[in-house]
């Protein structure tokens, strides 16, 4: 028998990147209460995806890819909305957001190109990676509370500067990480 491929665990993975378009559009409408509401529930799929995947014996493939990209999505159209849409109280600065997107694009392509070129490579997620992807659900979190609130907290910057110096330091890693690593021995 074989193991079926949209598992529970799965399906909450697909409802949150079904959530990003209708978050940048709530962005984009100015109704920051309900686009902070719509961040939290995909926060919560998030969870629960991978807490049904390891205690429901639902791991798969599938799953292991799509949560990474289910997160990427959110976040990178999170990013873009909230710095570049209008009637925003507060956004975030171009210039992180710039950063964050290069940072996957660079991660991406660079692990492609090593694939390519030197064989295939399995990479598993590092703690900076972890580290980066929680400082940037926080300050997602923040400005669209922000927004909900019509309120500008003065110590975002320092949270933006965080940010920043994780996903830069993220992005070497996993460069490092990815021109270090050994072929995978379970080609497929």
């Amino acid at each position: 028998m074989s193991t079926p491929i949209l598992t529970v665990a799965n399906q909450l993975t697909i409802l949150r990147m079904a959530l990003a378009p209708l978050l940048v559009v709530l962005v984009l409408s100015r109704e920051f209460v309900w686009a902070l509401v719509v961040f939290v529930v995909a926060g919560i799929t998030d969870l629960l995806d991978g807490l049904i995947a390891r205690l429901g014996h639902q791991k798969t493939t599938l799953g292991a890819m799509m949560d990474p990209v289910a997160d990427k999505i959110l976040l990178a159209s999170s990013f873009v909305a909230l710095t570049w849409g209008s009637g925003l109280v507060a956004r975030l600065p171009a210039w992180l957001t710039v950063t964050t997107l290069s940072r996957d694009a660079i991660i991406v392509v660079s692990v492609a190109v090593i694939n390519l070129t030197l064989g295939r490579r399995v990479f598993y997620p590092s703690i900076l990676g972890k580290l980066s992807t929680a400082a940037q659900i926080l300050t997602v979190g923040l400005v669209l509370l922000m927004n909900a609130l019509g309120a500008e907290f003065g110590w975002a910057g320092i949270l933006y500067a965080s940010t920043l110096a994780l996903t830069v330091a993220s992005a070497l890693h996993y460069v490092y990480m990815a021109s270090a690593s050994r072929p995978s021995s379970d080609v497929e």
